[in-house]
């Protein structure tokens, strides 16, 4: 099998091996944010070290080295998408990089996106923004195992007779002050109204109103900071419309929910770059006025 195309270089497909006798510090940064978060593109790896490498060529082709020496794999589903062959490359882990983490003592039992490849992609690209954008102020970003730790809960919460499984968990720590947030990403594909759907807007508007109104999450999570859930829409439709849902059955949870709208995400094109808006900028809610997360 060709491992390279006619003028020599790498392709998606396949790369010629390349030993690699030794994990830098920044290639150990790029596997433990992906074993954190999940798949991340070549731009939030780039992103999250550019602090003490800031050349973006650089750190691309130490990822294809690393890609080369068996550390890195390139997730065959990213080809589905407008202009494929000039996006950035998405990277995730391999065994050999599991392995690696181990050997060093530093790998963790995280809780990463499930389920439908895009959504579970889109899904590390929110909390990889807000992690790498809060860390640049210095916030501290605290992943959901190490929440899950405080009463070896799980993800997923016993309301009444069915459980509610958010997309992810985390904390953000203001530097004494902490906020824990519930996090729900919508690719336009659930259901909108049904109450018997597995995850409609109206079935989790009514899961979280009691999660929030009982106070369930303080108990299952162990949690003493205030909650947020916070849901990112690919349509602002989709999201005008959760909002009024929210405001007309909500109760409580008309105040602590906050939604923002990422329409780049509409049609399976891969957004370039880290989206600082979702830490940054303005979170809509339906009753009171827009906030933001950054403090």
């Amino acid at each position: 099998m060709k491992q390279h195309d006619i003028l020599g270089r790498a392709t998606f497909h396949n790369i010629a091996p390349k030993r690699v006798t030794k994990l830098t510090p920044r290639a150990i940064r790029w596997l433990k944010h992906i074993e954190r978060h999940g798949a991340q593109s070549s731009d939030y790896l780039h992103g999250l070290t550019n602090d003490t490498h800031r050349c973006a060529d650089t750190a691309r082709r130490q990822m294809q080295k690393l890609r080369a020496g068996g550390y890195l794999r390139l997730p065959q589903q990213q080809r589905a998408t407008e202009h494929a062959d000039f996006n950035p490359f998405i990277y995730d882990l391999t065994a050999k990089a599991e392995k690696a983490l181990v050997d060093l003592g530093i790998a963790e039992d995280t809780t990463r996106p499930t389920g439908h490849w895009w959504h579970a992609y889109m899904t590390s690209c929110v909390t990889s923004s807000i992690d790498i954008a809060s860390n640049r102020v210095g916030v501290r970003y605290i992943p959901a195992h190490k929440i899950l730790a405080i009463k070896q809960s799980s993800l997923a919460v016993q309301i009444g007779q069915q459980k509610l499984i958010a997309d992810q968990l985390f904390a953000l720590d203001y530097g004494g002050s902490f906020r824990a947030f519930m996090l729900e990403v919508d690719r336009g594909t659930e259901p909108k109204i049904s109450v018997t759907a597995r995850k409609s807007y109206a079935k989790a508007i009514e899961q979280y109103r009691k999660l929030v109104e009982q106070e369930i999450y303080k108990k299952h999570f162990g949690l003493k900071a205030n909650l947020l859930i916070l849901w990112v829409f690919n349509s602002r439709s989709n999201e005008m419309r959760f909002l009024d849902m929210v405001d007309k059955f909500g109760g409580k949870l008309a105040s602590v929910t906050l939604t923002q709208s990422w329409p780049e995400w509409q049609n399976r094109i891969i957004p370039r770059g880290i989206n600082q808006e979702l830490y940054q900028g303005i979170w809509s809610r339906a009753a009171g006025d827009p906030v933001r997360i950054s403090g």
